[in-house]
């Protein structure tokens, strides 16, 4: 092959090879947002809590756990993250129960024990739906705790419902734009199917919101979290851990803020 061909051609394998990188990624999106999906099936009995189904209104069935608390305390409705379980909050449940709250955890439809396949507009809808049944349950308010790709549940079930307060721990801003910074090499604004517009919603929620994040954290920078907390109205506020990252924030300090902040909620009610 003459080196003129040769250089003619090297511009062509390279376009084939972006273009095939770019559809390997649009077409393997939802496995790599959602990997908890379709993992092994939860282990019976339930490690906390009454196990509980909710049915959404497109006919998904979500399996769930559930610790009632006290009648006149709010109970926590959790939205985990990604690759998560509802199984691994027991240590949640024991901690909020001894102060007498209650923690309902649910599975996104497509997760262990739910039905369906996860999509943004598919987990949103479980969100409203876990809030819903919920609702007749409490009796003193629900607050709405998200975690990393939950906190985006989490806004948009705030936005739209009357939660009693908000907890955000490892938010961000939108996943189109954490996206954005680690696929810098994509046009990922066309590709991404499930964008989770937090930094469109948020302004909807007035209600007392706490935002917590790692400072080490190497999944969702801590500039995203500032990013949407500077977004968010008033009520709010943020702690930053110095020491935490991304898996490692729940701890006791954390979850002691997480209580405080759930009880401060019903001592400033009028």
């Amino acid at each position: 092959m003459s080196a003129t061909r040769y250089l003619l051609i090297l511009p062509l394998m390279a376009a084939i090879t972006y273009m095939a990188v770019v559809a390997l990624v649009f077409f393997s999106q939802r496995s790599l947002l959602y990997p908890g999906a379709g993992a092994a099936p939860l282990p019976q009995p339930a490690s906390w809590g009454e196990t509980v189904h909710v049915k959404t209104p497109d006919g998904e069935m979500l399996h769930g756990l559930y610790s009632q608390g006290d009648s006149d305390k709010p109970c926590v409705l959790l939205f985990f993250g990604n690759g998560d379980r509802v199984d691994n909050y027991a240590f949640l449940a024991q901690a909020l129960a001894t102060r007498g709250i209650g923690l309902l955890a649910i599975s996104y439809r497509g997760y262990p024990g739910s039905t369906g396949s996860p999509s943004e507009q598919g987990l949103l809808t479980d969100g409203i739906a876990a809030f819903d049944w919920l609702s007749a349950k409490a009796g003193s308010g629900i607050v709405v705790l998200g975690r990393s790709l939950g906190t985006g549940v989490a806004v948009n079930t705030a936005a739209n419902r009357p939660a009693a307060g908000v907890i955000l721990v490892s938010p961000y801003l939108s996943v189109l734009s954490v996206a954005q910074t680690r696929y810098r090499f994509l046009p990922v604004a066309v590709l991404l199917k499930d964008p989770f517009r937090s930094d469109l919603n948020i302004g909807k929620v007035r209600q007392p919101k706490l935002f917590l994040h790692g400072r080490l954290d190497d999944s969702i920078p801590l500039s995203s979290g500032e990013a949407l907390y500077r977004l968010a109205p008033e009520p709010k506020q943020m702690v930053i851990y110095d020491g935490a990252g991304h898996n490692d924030i729940f701890n006791d300090n954390m979850v002691g803020d997480v209580i405080r902040f759930v009880e401060a909620l019903k001592e400033n009610r009028p």
